[in-house]
Formats: C-alpha cells, structure tokens, sequence
C-alpha cells in the first residue's frame, strides 16, 4: 500500500511475475477493497493470487518507532508476520525503510552471529554489477561487523550472479594497508584471515570498474557514496541534455547519436537492480525503490525469489559457523 505510486504498481508488478514463474504464488497485503479492485481489472481470476486484509499503513514520513508501536495492523506488519509464521517465504515492500528494517529485526531477529542487519543492492559496473552494503540500515560499525557484512554480501552475490568466490573488497580512502581509520583496518585483518575471497581496499572512484564484485563499507560510508551515485548520473544526465539541446546543430547531432543513447539508456537503467535485500534478518525481505514502477518492483520480486530458492538466511549461517570453526 506504500511507495509513491500507489498499489497498482504492484498487482501490475504481481501480475507480471506470475507471467513468468508458473509455480510462484503472492499474497497481497493492504487494503482488501482497493486490492480487490486492481486485481479483478489488471489479473482477474488466479488462484495463486491472495488478498490479506490490512486496515492500517505505515506513512513514507512516519518514524521506525511510531510505526513499530502504533501500527500493528499495518500492511508491512502483517506481511512481515506472514514471512515469520510460516505462510510466506519472502516479503517485498515499497513502504517507509526505516519503518522496514525496525519492523522486520523485532518480528524476524537476528541471525545467530549476527550482530546488525545491512542493506545490501546491485549496481552496474564495466563486465557486469556490483553488489554494495551496508547502504544505510547502521551509521556506525565495529572491524567484526564489516566481516560479517563480508559474509552476507558474499553469500548474496553468489547466488545472483552464480559465482562461486566472489572478489570482496572493502572500501576505504586509499589501497595501501596504512590508510584508512581503525575499524577499516581491523575487518581487513578479519578478512585477511578468513576464507573469504577477500582483495582488499577499493578507492570510491573503483565501485565500479570490475575489480571486486562485494564492496563492503560501514552503513554512513555506504549511504553517502550511493546518493553521491544517484546525484552524479543526475548530474551527468543535465549536461547531456543541455549539450544536445544548446543550438540546431547539436539537436542535428542528438538525432544521429538517439540510437546509441538509447542503448546507454537501456544498459545503464536502475529499474534493473531495484530491490535491495535486508540481510542479518531471520527471514528474507526485500526493499523496493519508493518511486519504482511495475517493470521495477518485478525485478525485486525476481531478487525474493533467488534468495528463497538459495535459502540464503541459512546460507549465511552455516558460513559464518565454518568461519568460526
């Protein structure tokens, strides 16, 4: 019932999936009258297809601890309650993240060894993606919490890219062992030690050149560096345009260069890596972009099913046993 589109975006997104994945069934949780609605217009009849009632929402401006205390009957609550019962294997929501992640750590728990949960998502880079946590869910980290993101991330990037030993790096002010502040330079101790492919310090500028597919940063390094991401293609995308538009001659030229725009705008499309997993959690939740459309919350839906089907929460505690062994 939350992000900033509204629900049809996704029981468009449900409809979609259940297109593609003959043995998927969802269930929809939120306002029954209204979610009755959109699924008798946009899918119809489908028996893989349920609709569980929630008479409250959590509000994207509404505080992790309000929503915890004074919205149990909340669509996020309910649906996160389904996943701890039982009768769901995976949630996926575009409501508030810090009501999300509060939400999911009370009714989920952490995962034993784990201290904090982390926000891990992919991102394109030169050959293929990345996938980088923590992106927000903590503002300070200690050297063994860094491992432990370096456990999950590895665990999860695995499984969607289907690599074996994926590259984890850490991300620091420079590649040399002397950089960095102490916490950097105890995980790297951790990882030097561990079994981990770990490959060491990655510069900002390096996020995406390829040289590691885990990069791992404390939850303020991480968030900061994705909005200074978000606000450079912004950036980048305003000058293209204001090029391309400055006199006739260069409309001229925006017209011979569409075709290869249009591919740069295809490759380089963010709905493609929507849905940031909440990873340390005793379950699986998935984090849609608030503004994500149909094409988008489908792709999150994709990345539930991945890690349903990989069982990553035990994925990530049978290798954090193996590292203490």
């Amino acid at each position: 019932m939350s992000g900033d589109l509204g629900a049809e975006v996704v029981v468009r997104a449900a409809y979609a999936s259940l297109e593609k994945h003959s043995g998927l069934k969802l269930a929809l949780v939120g306002d029954e009258y209204i979610l009755g609605e959109l699924v008798k217009r946009i899918i119809g009849s489908d028996s893989r297809i349920t609709i569980h009632h929630a008479s409250e929402v959590v509000a994207m401006s509404e505080s992790p601890v309000d929503a915890l205390r004074k919205k149990k009957n909340s669509s996020m609550r309910i649906a996160i309650d389904m996943v701890k019962g039982g009768i769901a294997d995976a949630c996926v929501s575009a409501g508030n993240t810090g009501a999300l992640m509060a939400t999911a750590k009370f009714v989920l728990k952490m995962l034993p060894g784990i201290d904090r949960p982390a926000i891990i998502a992919e991102l394109p880079a030169i050959g293929g993606t990345v996938h980088m946590l923590d992106l927000g869910a903590n503002t300070v980290n200690d050297p063994q919490q860094l491992f432990q993101f370096a456990v999950m991330g590895s665990i999860v990037t695995g499984d969607i890219r289907h690599i074996e030993r994926p590259r984890v790096a850490l991300l620091n002010i420079g590649v040399e062992d002397t950089k960095g502040i102490e916490t950097v330079k105890g995980a790297a101790a951790l990882l030097n030690n561990s079994g981990l492919n770990y490959v060491g310090f990655i510069e900002g500028n390096e996020i995406f050149s390829g040289k590691a597919d885990v990069v791992v940063a404390d939850g303020f390094t991480g968030n900061v560096a994705l909005k200074t991401m978000e606000g450079t293609v912004g950036l980048a995308s305003h000058y293209l345009r204001r090029a391309f538009t400055r006199n006739v001659f260069s409309r001229v030229q925006a017209i011979l260069a569409a075709p290869v725009l249009k591919r740069l705008s295809v490759e380089m499309d963010s709905r493609k890596y929507n849905g940031a997993s909440l990873v340390g959690l005793n379950g699986i939740v998935i984090k849609s972009h608030g503004a994500a459309d149909s094409y988008a919350f489908q792709h999150a839906i994709d990345t539930a099913l991945v890690e349903v089907e990989n069982q990553v929460p035990a994925q990530i505690g049978n290798l954090l046993q193996q590292e203490a062994a």
